[in-house]
């Protein structure tokens, strides 16, 4: 297959960027056989960054695994929030990590950090396991579960699904068809599994510890409740470039 083929079936599998989308898979593939192969899973409705493996995400190259969910560029927000606020050698904890793509964006700026991460998919710790390498300790279990016990977490990373179940219906279907449905349903308002972090933070930050999450807009109020409720001064920030919302609590 050569380069022209690839953008014509692209194309009239309605990708929108077929000539872009046909030099990347040329780059990742090794020959034509590849080629046509990984072709077919884009033209198919497969993410891009699973089919050649990898996806750019805030200055880091993350290896991607089918799936596994595709790290946002609207969850640089996030990262950015969280180099913030965290010291050279803090202790940071990202659930939910998948890929393990926001531990290793912010340790990529405070390499002296510690960094743990957990995850329920098998396949997420596997690709988590993959990126972090020695940089971090990566951990399969629900939420806090399998973090090592007293551990005192100063910056927790909690990117955790916040799509109202109800919604799951309407997400694009590289989204619903490919990524795994735990790091997508959030319960019936999307905030299920936040108010589930945000009841047992205290037991493992540090004080003045922080927490951060992504939502979208519409959640800030209920979450800021939530956090408030908790005995957290919470903040939001946005990104209008990003389309990104995050709230941080501190204990």
């Amino acid at each position: 297959m050569n380069e022209s083929e690839a953008v014509t079936a692209l194309r009239a599998a309605g990708c929108v960027f077929a000539e872009d989308e046909a030099a990347m898979l040329i780059r990742a593939a090794p020959d034509d056989h590849v080629l046509a192969a990984m072709v077919r899973r884009r033209a198919q409705g497969e993410p891009l960054e699973q089919v050649v493996g990898f996806a750019d995400f805030a200055g880091v190259r993350v290896r991607l695994r089918p799936g596994v969910f595709v790290p946002r560029v609207r969850s640089e927000l996030l990262v950015r929030e969280a180099v913030r606020r965290t010291a050279d050698r803090a202790v940071i904890v990202d659930l939910c990590c998948g890929s393990g793509a926001l531990g290793l964006a912010v340790r990529r700026h405070r390499p002296a950090a510690t960094l743990h991460a957990t995850d329920i998919d098998p396949v997420a710790v596997a690709c988590a396991r993959d990126n972090l390498g020695e940089a971090g300790d990566v951990f399969q279990g629900h939420l806090f579960d399998p973090l090592p016990r007293g551990l005192e977490v100063d910056v927790l990373l909690a990117n955790v699904p916040y799509v109202a179940t109800g919604h799951i219906p309407f997400l694009p279907a590289e989204a619903r068809d490919h990524e795994p449905r735990t790091a997508l349903d959030g319960g019936d308002d999307g905030l299920e599994v936040f108010r589930a972090v945000v009841a047992e933070a205290p037991l493992w930050l540090a004080p003045g510890g922080v927490l951060l999450s992504e939502i979208t807009e519409a959640q800030a109020g209920d979450a800021a409740a939530a956090l408030r409720d908790t005995g957290f001064k919470s903040e939001v920030t946005t990104d209008d470039d990003l389309e990104a919302t995050v709230i941080i609590g501190v204990r």
